[in-house]
């Protein structure tokens, strides 16, 4: 009998509806990108509805983030479990992620991060970040040695997003995989329990393939089990984890929640994201490699108004008198998605998406006020980037115990 895994696979792989999702490469035939209901029936999590978020509130005492709000958080697996254990008191961790495969990163790579920032501080709970460098060595063009040191520069950018080093742990797996014998131990486990089939079925790997590759997947799996971080969880082995991630990277976890029964762990709960679009529109995701298709963490205010002027896909009219007529569409337009990702203020991004539909807002304001909006989110991050040393960076991928205390968040509004 097929696996939740293999018939994910099944699912990911073989697209018929114009959508591609694996982790590698996201694409989509319509102009407003990757169908997500279609989505979430293909891969078979939950959406996150009202009843949901309010729970969330109930629990925490606190609005829930706009990135939930507004739906750029709209699917899960199992986050219910997470609430049932704030709600007795029980503990869980946060686990997420970068690949660093350059030394800029863009606004795509800030989302789970800022996300993942206020989960942390909503629950004030410990935070695991992997730094997949052995990942970008086998899937790019990079020595070992070049890869190990954009994890560390990319840990700069992640840092300066407000972690608290007291609660977070940002590791690479060169480093910690050859110092850590129990993460090790549950790689092997993992790597044990999935056949090949099974993941040349999920991620599509071929014959020609370097085995690397073929074994990453349970390198990914891996910090989803407290038991791998000994000097954070004093070796218990039965703390939920909750996983924020675009959703492209959930056939890595579907994978390791097939796993974990087999090895009598806690199956991590998931939160995914949608994608961050390419300044040409929907149809893909932000690319580092493709610098028009990007606003990057160290562009200038300059770059940044010449890139939204000059790149980013309205969904205005061809013509003033067009426009004012039929009014712009939001759902293709970038610089309203953007807004949507970036603009803390819900009434105004209300009005902006009234006013722009009936073509009383033209899309040169609409530029104009997100080039303002991302001028001073990048330049205050590359302030507080510029204040991060290296000697910060190696306190937090010092594998040590985090100061934390579990107590329910509903006992602390």
């Amino acid at each position: 009998m097929a696996t939740d895994a293999e018939k994910l696979a099944k699912l990911t792989m073989n697209e018929n509806s114009g959508d591609v999702v694996n982790p590698w490469n996201v694409s989509s035939s319509s102009q407003k990108g990757v169908d997500y209901d279609k989505l979430i029936n293909r891969f078979g999590s939950s959406k996150i509805d009202d009843a949901l978020l309010k729970r969330m509130e109930k629990v925490t005492g606190k609005p829930v983030h706009h990135m939930l709000r507004r739906g750029i958080f709209f699917s899960h697996r199992e986050m219910n479990l997470i609430l049932d254990a704030v709600e007795k008191d029980k503990p869980f961790y946060l686990y997420t992620g970068r690949g660093p495969s350059s030394e800029a990163m863009h606004l795509g790579h800030l989302i789970p991060f800022i996300f993942t920032k206020w989960l942390q501080d909503t629950f004030d709970v410990p935070l695991v970040i992997q730094m997949t460098d052995d990942e970008k060595f086998l899937w790019k063009d990079l020595t070992l040695e070049e890869t190990n040191k954009l994890a560390h520069e990319n840990a700069k950018d992640i840092i300066a997003c407000g972690f608290d080093i007291e609660k977070t742990f940002i590791f690479s797996d060169i480093e910690y995989i050859s110092s850590c014998r129990e993460f090790y131990q549950y790689m092997c486990e993992i790597q044990k329990s999935v056949t090949f089939n099974q993941v040349k079925g999920i991620f599509g790997f071929t014959e020609s393939d370097c085995i690397g590759k073929i074994s990453f997947p349970a390198i990914q799996a891996t910090p989803s089990f407290s038991g791998a971080f000994p000097q954070i969880f004093n070796g218990q082995k039965d703390i939920p984890c909750l996983i924020p991630c675009a959703i492209d990277q959930d056939p890595y976890f579907r994978m390791t929640r097939d796993v974990a029964p087999k090895l009598k762990l806690e199956k991590p709960a998931l939160l995914h994201s949608t994608f961050f679009p390419a300044l040409q529109g929907a149809q893909s995701k932000m690319s580092a490699s493709d610098p028009n298709s990007s606003i990057f963490l160290t562009d200038t205010d300059k770059q940044i108004k010449d890139k939204i002027n000059k790149y980013a896909y309205s969904g205005g009219g061809s013509t003033v008198e067009e426009h004012k007529k039929k009014g712009g569409d939001c759902a293709v337009d970038v610089a309203f998605q953007y807004m949507k990702f970036f603009s803390e203020d819900d009434s105004r991004l209300q009005q902006i998406e009234e006013e722009y539909t009936k073509g009383e807002l033209l899309t040169g304001h609409l530029k104009k006020e997100l080039i303002e909006v991302l001028q001073k989110i990048i330049g205050e991050h590359r302030e507080k980037r510029a204040k991060v040393t290296d000697e910060m960076v190696n306190e937090f991928m010092k594998p040590r115990k985090l100061k934390y205390e579990y107590k329910s968040v509903k006992t602390k509004v």
